[in-house]
């Protein structure tokens, strides 16, 4: 259930409110943007949901405690300043491989790296307070809520790493691509609806979450939404619910965890009869890009956009 623990995370933040002031003879966010090829400079503060974080000088010993801000160090080229991952970061291959858990944080293994800076996703048992009494710079990046928060945290990994020309860059191309892939595929996805598959007990996800504003953005029909009563974006749904809305698409986000794979999905009692399995309208998408919301968001995307272009 960890991709549900990583969304849900993101979709509990009610205001998802990042942004960069300028500390004295710091960056402001306005700055970085007006002059992306000066120097960096420090200190750097960022405000975050978690707080205000302000990094005297450039962190040269990084552990990140989050598979997506992993992903988004070492895209934006702070990868040589991570010395340490969680051992749910898989991606990159060329990350550090170490035991370190994002949710059954060891605090006295986190400081042995000896980090002058820890990027968390997840904040149990007081693991950030406990950091910074050993005078360890923390920042909590919650999941993201919407595709905004998703570049605001990447922008504010490229201010406090050095590296605000690059991510600058990184968030443009991405914005590019998936403006690219959405003008290209939305019209034929606006006749169409989806149904977004967590885990095999049918967990899914609504228009609510980061996940499903990729749909929304495609134009998708999100067969989760009516059934999410609690609001929370995260409904268990049933086999007669699912079989009877008959959704166009969809999409196994439980591969790798799970062995969930199109055949598996045809030979489920009933399901036969809806569309997507008739038509073989069965996207496979790894479980980790379905989960993360960097600079993957794109292959997501365009993992999308070219099974729609073969119904």
């Amino acid at each position: 259930m960890l991709r549900m623990s990583l969304f849900a995370t993101g979709a509990l933040v009610a205001v998802f409110a990042v942004f960069v002031s300028g500390a004295a003879g710091g960056h402001t966010l306005q700055q970085a943007v007006a002059s992306r090829t000066s120097p960096a400079a420090f200190p750097v503060t960022i405000v975050t949901p978690a707080g205000e974080v302000t990094i005297s000088k450039r962190p040269g010993r990084i552990v990140s405690l989050s598979p997506t801000a992993t992903e988004s160090l070492f895209a934006i080229g702070a990868g040589r300043q991570v010395v340490a991952v969680d051992d749910q970061s898989d991606y990159p291959k060329s990350a550090p491989r170490t035991t370190l858990s994002g949710f059954t944080p060891n605090v006295e293994a986190i400081a042995s790296y000896r980090p002058d800076l820890v990027v968390v996703s997840y904040d149990p048992k007081g693991l950030s307070g406990a950091l910074r009494k050993l005078g360890i710079k923390v920042i909590h990046h919650d999941g993201a809520k919407a595709f905004q928060g998703a570049y605001q945290q990447i922008r504010q990994l490229g201010l406090v790493t050095g590296h605000e020309v690059e991510a600058m860059t990184l968030i443009r191309g991405m914005k590019s691509q998936i403006r690219r892939i959405v003008h290209a595929a939305r019209s034929k996805a606006t006749r169409l609806s989806v149904y977004h598959e967590l885990t095999p007990d049918l967990y899914s996800a609504t228009s609510k979450t980061f996940v499903g504003k990729v749909y929304d953005a495609l134009g998708l029909r999100n067969i989760a939404d009516a059934a999410d009563s609690t609001g929370a974006g995260y409904p268990q749904l049933s086999a007669e619910y699912i079989v009877a809305a008959s959704p166009d698409v969809i999409v196994l986000a439980d591969t790798v965890c799970c062995g969930q794979k199109p055949s598996t999905v045809a030979a489920r009692p009933g399901w036969d009869r809806i569309s997507a399995v008739r038509t073989g309208s069965i996207v496979r998408i790894d479980d980790s890009i379905a989960s993360r919301w960097g600079p993957r968001l794109v292959s997501f995307f365009r993992a999308m956009s070219r099974a729609l272009a073969r119904i």
